[in-house]
């Protein structure tokens, strides 16, 4: 596939950007639809706040409540009213 050859319109960042090269989660239905709507952009920024949430939330990711927890938060922050920051998060100061 050529370089930024498939194209979304991202509905996190509400324009059109090159999309995920493949599906994630295969053949669970958010994955699907994160692959038709989201762009990679919008996906790197979601990665670097899943991040925050593992580490403030201490969530283990082998626990199948830990990964639906995440599953809610990725599908609220896509497709939702966003995801929860967690309630004692301080950003780093830069």
């Amino acid at each position: 596939m050529p370089e930024g050859g498939r194209k979304v319109f991202c509905v996190k960042l509400k324009k059109e950007l090159p999309g995920l090269d493949e599906v994630p989660f295969d053949g669970h239905p958010l994955g699907q639809r994160i692959y038709e709507h989201v762009s990679k952009e919008a996906w790197r920024m979601w990665v670097d706040y899943m991040k925050i949430l593992v580490n403030e939330y201490r969530l283990n990711l082998s626990d199948p409540r830990a990964q639906e927890f995440l599953l809610r938060q990725m599908e609220q922050y896509f497709f939702g009213e966003g995801a929860d920051v967690p309630p004692d998060y301080v950003p780093p100061q830069r």
